[in-house]
């Protein structure tokens, strides 16, 4: 009797925190898009999404700049962290000692867990002179910005392709190894692809990561103008939010909110991907999958 009752108990607690979670977010969801769509209606969806010039007191709300300004500032983050975290991953699941490992991944973890406002800090005063003093200008750049959340998004892509990669059931590399493959070919020809629906998921998942990190905001150079170079500062649209929310009225103020429409729907369509990408690429084995 007790234990059918705690249970029960601890099945309706599980219930009520799901739904109380799935409230707040749909809550959060209905209050931007409410705050937001006067703007677009406004400025218009097309004017909005593609304009090039973003100045508030000429009544100019293009996002452009700052969707491009985004998306290079991720792509480029993304070109630098995936190859490390992948060999990171590779070394801590399958060639790294007990010993090492038992260093290296609470180092990873602690990583992770640094606020984004030191890594702010760090990047304005050892990233940003020294890529002006190797490139010149001002250093504020799209460069700097991707180094800095290279760093950030480092530990996510890591951890969760080293967890993918431990899921591959033992048996399948001691048949290739039966076989007469070396640990390595075991690792690029078995693991690896076996793993990857995983190891996809978790770089999506820093790429989203990637996309709503504000703190780029210290390094990037705030510039809303589309950049020509990643040495150009760029605004990204996170940063355009936290820059002028203080101090935006009327139209502005739902403009910032109709540029986190935007951010919304670019992070639904990467958990989306995210998703199709592991449904498709998922290995089955026996009742259950990988």
């Amino acid at each position: 009797m007790y234990k059918k009752l705690e249970e029960i108990f601890v099945e309706k607690s599980l219930l009520i925190a799901a739904t109380s979670a799935s409230i707040i977010i749909l809550f959060i969801i209905f209050f931007i898009f409410r705050e937001g769509l006067p703007a677009v209606i406004n400025v218009g969806v097309f004017s909005f999404m593609f304009g090039t010039e973003w100045s508030p007191l000429r009544g100019y709300f293009g996002a452009l700049p700052m969707i491009i300004g985004s998306l290079y500032i991720t792509g480029l983050s993304l070109l630098m962290a995936v190859p490390l975290s992948l060999c990171c991953a590779i070394f801590l699941a399958e060639i790294a000692p007990r010993q090492m490992r038992m260093i290296l991944k609470p180092a990873l973890q602690a990583l992770a867990g640094v606020p984004s406002v030191v890594y702010g800090f760090f990047g304005i005063t050892i990233i940003v002179p020294f890529i002006r003093e190797q490139f010149g200008g001002t250093g504020f750049s799209i460069l700097a910005a991707s180094i800095i959340l290279t760093v950030m998004i480092l530990p996510t892509i890591t951890s969760l392709s080293e967890d993918a990669i431990k899921s591959i059931p033992l048996e399948y590399k001691e048949a290739s190894l039966a076989l007469g493959a070396t640990n390595w070919q075991t690792i690029k020809n078995v693991i690896f692809p076996a793993a990857l629906p995983g190891i996809l998921t978790g770089i999506l998942l820093g790429l989203a990561q990637g996309i709503g990190e504000t703190m780029i905001v210290m390094v990037a150079g705030n510039v809303a103008l589309v950049p020509d170079s990643i040495l150009d500062p760029a605004r990204a649209l996170t940063a355009n939010i936290a820059l002028e929310m203080g101090y935006a009225t009327e139209i502005h103020y739902s403009a910032l909110f109709a540029t986190g429409i935007i951010l919304f729907f670019l992070i639904l369509l990467l958990l989306a991907i995210a998703n199709y990408v592991y449904y498709r690429k998922r290995v089955i084995i026996g009742g259950g999958y990988l």
